[in-house]
């Protein structure tokens, strides 16, 4: 059994009570934020704070200066300034909340779907968005309140209405930047249904755009709010500020103070609020995110020796196994992608077969189609493409025959996927513990104690030393190899009988790389599973793999046990692969020595000694056609 993993995990300073904490440390994120408790609290509160009854008329006090029993003096009718003024606060934060949560009703919601299904969602609800955009909102406005009454909650529904759309791009645009993120390939594959997807992973990263989002409408909600009621739309017995600044004007050459109180108060809120926008985006800022992906792909590209190639799926030109015996089968595979250029076809009519307990390789240079044939039977392809198949076998079910809800259930139950590049293929926003149980109960239906319970297992099983402190833990909390494993323990905490392995070493150093392939093979062993991995190096393959696959250019160039093609490989280009990696190895022997060993043995051959490929290019394009 692999040794457990030990590793120093980090500090918690970056959790997300960190966020507040960094906005009160800054003076005009603490300033504004005290200011707008204050205006918040003098609402709630305002039966409490206020003096007099708001309605209530004294004709001693008409346009009194301000005094001791009247601080702000009294109105043009004998009101008392101060009372109507807190009132009010509360009149004007109310049309604020309406607006406000009208706009993140309708723009939210439709934003995550237009940007998570694309297509003709996306055009419609962009089309819409446009639409509203395109209305005049203040002629709109005045046919509302002349026959509704001046009812101010429907004014200010409407006035949310027309918000809306600000929500809805802001959302969009963030959904497209994370809908191919590499930990929602990994929610798909688990099962998770795209509901939930879209709640639980896609929908994190827009909150922080929300919140900021929203401080400054709601202080556009309040001005316009306050030019209704200055216009006289919208005013009620206790008017809010605007209706106060409209009695003010009318009076200001003679009483200038009547239009100074609720213009400085308005002036105030709609200030604070965005400061406190503007701060908000420094602190959580987006850009926080998008830098620490960088710093662990530069750390990744640092201590990797080699750089990924593709993903995922098992092979043969020749049928060996029955359909209803494989574990995986692909039948007459193709996959296309439309282009500018037209449709181009990736993938050429290929049959591929896993048998159970098989473990097989899949190489080939960049463009030799290995990531698109296992995104084919993943459901990973981009939006752009798109396969067609006789049939796609995972445990002698036909998946192309289901619907896409039944299919990614099935995925989920009987296929394991461990991607390349731990660290982007855990979500940031979601501790360990919640990544690893949320399949567990949402796909396997277990109660929330067994699935952590599963979790600490399989944690303990792949080598980790602390399991219940890593449950805890943040993914920038680990190391690349602690992610990897913690990956493994994902993948085969659901019992699968396929487990796909996506470059599984790439990114870790060579220590790691030789511990991670064994823990690999003993997994297979131990759980009987079908073991696929595609992989550029090809000491990879002479150490773990029974079978290999070579592709080029989107076709099954040569298929063969492990020692044979070694020793003999039949296609010229098996042995030009062959040879470029034999080339740049320290020893020549290593590979020679796993090819004469039987397939299944504990080959000699240390991955780390073969040269990997540096065909740097293979990532690149893979990103490229995935974005």
């Amino acid at each position: 059994m692999t040794a457990p993993l030990t590793d120093n995990i980090g500090s918690r300073e970056h959790r997300r009570g960190s966020t507040f904490v960094r906005l009160l440390k800054r003076p005009a994120g603490a300033i504004s934020f005290a200011i707008l408790v204050l205006i918040v609290l003098v609402a709630v509160f305002a039966p409490l704070l206020a003096p007099y009854d708001p309605n209530f008329v004294d004709l001693a006090i008409t346009r009194a200066a301000p005094s001791p029993e009247h601080p702000l003096g009294g109105d043009t009718t004998g009101r008392d300034v101060l009372s109507r003024l807190i009132y009010g606060t509360r009149i004007t934060l109310w049309g604020a909340f309406v607006a406000v949560g009208t706009s993140i009703v309708i723009g939210v919601p439709s934003g995550l779907a237009a940007g998570y299904f694309g297509g003709r969602t996306d055009r419609i609800g962009t089309w819409i968005s446009d639409a509203v955009q395109s209305v005049p909102g203040m002629i709109i406005l005045l046919i509302v309140g002349a026959n509704t009454g001046n009812n101010f909650d429907l004014l200010m529904i409407t006035v949310g209405v027309f918000m809306a759309p600000g929500y809805f791009r802001l959302t969009r645009s963030t959904v497209l930047a994370v809908r191919n993120e590499p930990y929602v390939d990994a929610a798909r594959v688990a099962g998770l249904s795209n509901t939930r997807i879209m709640t639980r992973h896609v929908i994190r990263p827009v909150l922080a755009p929300i919140v900021i989002q929203s401080a400054l409408t709601a202080g556009m909600a309040m001005g316009m709010q306050a030019g209704l009621q200055f216009l006289g739309i919208g005013g009620g017995t206790t008017p809010g500020w605007g209706a106060a600044m409209n009695e003010g004007f009318r009076v200001m050459r003679t009483d200038p103070l009547l239009l100074l109180w609720p213009s400085l108060a308005l002036g105030i809120s709609i200030a604070a609020l965005a400061v406190l926008g503007s701060t908000l985006a420094d602190v959580i800022s987006v850009k926080t995110t998008t830098l620490t992906r960088r710093q662990r792909r530069r750390l990744a590209a640092t201590n990797a020796d080699a750089l990924p190639a593709g993903a995922v799926e098992a092979a043969t030109g020749s049928v060996s196994h029955a359909a209803a015996d494989s574990a995986v089968r692909l039948e007459n595979l193709r996959v296309k992608h439309e282009t500018p250029r037209g449709v181009v076809e990736v993938v050429h009519g290929i049959t591929l077969d896993v048998a159970p307990g098989e473990v097989l390789g899949i190489v080939g240079e960049s463009g030799s189609g290995k990531s698109q044939t296992v995104f084919s039977m993943l459901d990973l392809l981009p939006k752009s493409g798109y396969y067609t198949a006789d049939a796609i076998w995972i445990g002698g079910e036909d998946v192309t025959r289901l619907p896409r809800a039944a299919r990614a259930k099935l995925l989920g139950h009987r296929i394991g996927y461990v991607p390349q590049e731990p660290m982007t293929n855990l979500d940031p926003s979601f501790t360990v513990g919640h990544q690893l149980t949320e399949p567990l109960r949402a796909v396997h239906g277990m109660s929330r104690s067994v699935a952590k319970a599963r979790a600490l297992a399989m944690l303990e099983r792949v080598g980790i030393a602390d399991p219940a402190r890593v449950m805890r833990s943040y993914p920038h909390e680990l190391s690349g190899g602690m992610a990897q494993r913690v990956l493994i323990a994902g993948a085969i905490a659901g019992r699968p009988s396929v487990l796909v392995a996506d470059e599984p070493t790439t990114a870790l150093d060579v220590t790691v790389q030789a511990e991670v392939l064994e823990l690999l093979r003993e997994l297979q062993q131990e759980y009987r599973m079908a073991l696929v991995i595609v992989t550029h190096n090809f000491g990879v393959v002479a150490d773990i793999c029974d079978r290999v696959v070579v592709m080029r250019s989107g076709s099954i160039e040569e298929i063969g046990e492990t020692t044979r093609l070694f020793a003999a490989p039949e296609r010229e280009y098996t042995r030009e692969l062959i040879a470029a990696s034999l080339d740049g190895a320290e020893s020549r022997g290593e590979l020679d020595r796993a090819a004469r060993e039987p397939a299944g043995s504990t080959r000699a051959a240390d991955p780390a000694a073969a040269t990997q490929n540096t065909d740097a290019s293979d990532e690149a394009d893979r990103r490229e056609v995935r974005a």
